[in-house]
Order: C-alpha cells, then sequence, then structure tokens
C-alpha cells in the first residue's frame, strides 16, 4: 500500500513540475536503456519555431512506419488540392433534353474516389433525379470507375503481414466500401456474412438501377459497365470535402479511404487516371519539392499496411515542418489527426496527462511495429513536433506503446 502510494506520487509529481532539457534527455535515455538491444528505434524531438533538435535516435534510420504512412498521403493531397476540394461522385446522361421526362439513352454513375459513398447517399441522388420529372431512361444503367485503374487489389503489399490487414477493390467507383451482405439458409436460420465485391462498377450500376425502378422509374435496359462520354449532362453529385476525409483516415487510421485518396492524389497529378505509380510519384515529388529528408524513403501506398514502406523519423519530422509552415493547410491538417485521451486511435491514451487535449498525432501498428508521430505545446508555450518508431522481433506493442506515451508526457513537462 505505502509502495503503491509512492507510486501515484511519483506519477502526479511528474505531470505538475516543469523538467528542463537535461532532464528530458535523462528521462528518454533511462526509458530506452532498458529495452531489448534487438529491438530497432527512431526517435527524433524538433522545435520548428528555434529550429533546434531536442532530442534524436537513428533518426536518418529508415525503419517501417506502419499508418503513419497516412500522415505523408493525406499531407500531399492537402497541399496539392486544398481542403475545398470535393471528392464525388456523379450521375450523368448522353441525353441533353430531359423535359419530356424521358431519358433517351443511358445513364452513367461515375466515381471520382470518393470511397465514402453509400446506398443513402445514392437513394438521395435517385430522390433528385425523380424531382427533375424522368419517369423512363430507355437505355443502359452505365457503372465508370476510369478516375483510377482497375487494379483493385495489391496483395503484394502485404506478402510479409499477417495482421488481418485484406481490403475490399479499391476503385474509383465505390457503394458501402465495395462490400455486400450474403444472406445464406442454413436449415431453419439464415446467416449474414460481409463479402466483398467482385465488380466494383457493375456493382454500382446494378444498385442504381434496382433504386430507379424501386421509385417508380421505369428502365428498359441492363446494368453495365464502360466509360463517360465526354459530352454529358450532369444529372446529380455527392461528394465529401478533403477537409472531412482526412479526418476520417488520420483519427480513425482508415485504410481504405487511404488507399482511395491514395489514387485520387496521383489521378489529379497526372491529370490521367489514378494509379501506384502517379501517386508515389507525387509523393515523392512533394517530399523533394519541400526539401525534406528523403534518403531511405519508399512509399508504396497510402495507409501504411505494407512493410514495403520505408520511412525515416527525420523525413516525418520534416513533413510536420512543413505542414507546420503552411498557413492555407496546417489548421485543417492539425484538425485532421487524433486527439489525445479525446478521439480516434489515442482516445485511450495519455489520459490524466498534460498530453491529454494537448497531443495531436498519427499512430502506427503493425505485428512487430509501433509508431507514433504529431504535435503538443509544452508548459513553456513551446510547439514540439516528435516521431518515434519501433521495430521489435516478438511480443505485443503495448509495452512500446507506453513508452511512446511516456517520452510524449515528459515532453509536455518541457521548459526550455
Amino acid at each position: 500500500m505505502i509502495l503503491r502510494s509512492i507510486l501515484i506520487f511519483i506519477i502526479l509529481s511528474s505531470q505538475i513540475f516543469c523538467i528542463s532539457k537535461e532532464e528530458l534527455k535523462k528521462q528518454i535515455e533511462d526509458l530506452l536503456n532498458v529495452i531489448p538491444a534487438s529491438l530497432k528505434v527512431g526517435l527524433l524531438i524538433y522545435n520548428p519555431i528555434l529550429r533546434d533538435t531536442i532530442f534524436q535516435v537513428n533518426h536518418s534510420m529508415s525503419m517501417i512506419p506502419a499508418s503513419n504512412t497516412k500522415l505523408f498521403t493525406t499531407a500531399v493531397a492537402l497541399s496539392n488540392l486544398g481542403g475545398d476540394f470535393k471528392i464525388s461522385t456523379r450521375i450523368f446522361t448522353n441525353d441533353f433534353n430531359i423535359k419530356d421526362g424521358v431519358i433517351n439513352g443511358n445513364l452513367y454513375i461515375k466515381g471520382f474516389g470518393n470511397s465514402t459513398f453509400s446506398q443513402y447517399d445514392l437513394e438521395r441522388m435517385v430522390n433528385e433525379i425523380k424531382f427533375k420529372g424522368i419517369t423512363r431512361v430507355t437505355g443502359n444503367i452505365i457503372g465508370d470507375d476510369t478516375y483510377f485503374d482497375n487494379v483493385y487489389k495489391r496483395d503484394d503489399w502485404i506478402t510479409d503481414e499477417t495482421a488481418n490487414v485484406k481490403l475490399p477493390p479499391i476503385s474509383a467507383l465505390t457503394v458501402d466500401r465495395n462490400r455486400k451482405v450474403i444472406h445464406k439458409r442454413r436449415g431453419r436460420r439464415i446467416r449474414t456474412s460481409v463479402a466483398a465485391v467482385e465488380n466494383p462498377p457493375l456493382n454500382a450500376a446494378s444498385i442504381l438501377r434496382s433504386k430507379l425502378i424501386e421509385n417508380g422509374i421505369k428502365v428498359e435496359k441492363s446494368s453495365a459497365v464502360g466509360e463517360t462520354p465526354k459530352q454529358v449532362l450532369l444529372l446529380s453529385e455527392s461528394g465529401i470535402q478533403l477537409r472531412e476525409l482526412i479526418k476520417h483516415i488520420n483519427k480513425h487510421s482508415d485504410n481504405f479511404l487511404a488507399e482511395g485518396l491514395f489514387k485520387t492524389i496521383g489521378a489529379e497529378a497526372s491529370q490521367d487516371q489514378g494509379n501506384a505509380f502517379y501517386s508515389t510519384q507525387a509523393i515523392l515529388d512533394f517530399i523533394e519539392d519541400n526539401g525534406i529528408f528523403s534518403t531511405g524513403t519508399a512509399v508504396v501506398d497510402g495507409s501504411g499496411i505494407s512493410r514495403f514502406d520505408q520511412i525515416t523519423p527525420g523525413a516525418i519530422v520534416g513533413l510536420l515542418e512543413v505542414m507546420y509552415f503552411d498557413v492555407n493547410n496546417y489548421n485543417d491538417y492539425y484538425n485532421s489527426l487524433s486527439i489525445a485521451g479525446v478521439d480516434g486511435t489515442l482516445r485511450h491514451r495519455l489520459k490524466g496527462s498534460l498530453a491529454e487535449n494537448n497531443f495531436r498525432g498519427k499512430t502506427g501498428s503493425l505485428n512487430g511495429v509501433t509508431s507514433i508521430a504529431g504535435y503538443l505545446k509544452t508548459v513553456s508555450n513551446e510547439d514540439i513536433i516528435v516521431s518515434i518508431i519501433f521495430e521489435f522481433p516478438k511480443g505485443g506493442s503495448d509495452y512500446y506503446k507506453s513508452i511512446e506515451d511516456d517520452i510524449v508526457k515528459a515532453l509536455c513537462s518541457l521548459t526550455e
């Protein structure tokens, strides 16, 4: 009982009393000295205003960033496109005279990377078409996902990863995250399961056709896959602003949405088509153009589920510094990050400390990897950027996450 009281006093004291830079270094060194020698650790703590490196360990060592990769995906998207950029799904027709209530031609549903699009959104679009007085479609309902390539799955991302990171198809045209509910009868019981859609554009076209019919609009032909002509009439649009999308990606570490945004970056940068090559090139160009430390950096996806992603703590801090000084996009970027002890992947961490509702960051986790990076304010009102990555050969990540948290807590108490 006495020992427990002493430990509580020590914990509380560490939150109340300020520490100097030398004391901080000693605390971090003590934390790192007890970890196994076989473990890889990279750490960089930096004051962007003073341009002062407060502490570093292997800051230029290339490591697996896990979901810290999403920091690059969302930063490049914001910088290249802006927070107002709308990622959408649209319905067109090749009939320019719809005043008679009949579409003499086809309906095209085209996706522009909106991975949040749902059947609920589609119902609202059908209602809008119905409100325009449309009662009949003489042609086909065509699904178009040509804004991205048709490489829906890349299992080469995760050849060495045993965690459950399989994603539904990544396509420009998405409905309900490209998953469908399957009902199977077994005896007297009906079992429900969820499966990935095999043909996303055909699936979207089929759902649209069904909803048109349900709403009393006659469709004379079938669902198909194709490309929208250049000359068409826009009937309805549904979308999400980029600043809202990146909140879902960063706060909740949403891999599916991150991969969709990754390809959107490539589509807009190339003005051709969203694919892994163009997307990777856009991110590498951003790193080079902004003078971010690039040695040892390899980006192969947008989510960080691949172990082939290689990034240094120095590059992560460099990225966060660039965004810190970006007056147009910093607020959107900062607000997309998880708030310690409040929401997202940090909602259960750092509670009751000076970091709670202060540290804004992004976590990452794969088998044998844990990472964290973000921004915080010290008790002396200094802004600090931190990046920590651990690669460990065996065991769970909780122990290393506790070290991450202890470092962040100590940083909040820094006075100089």
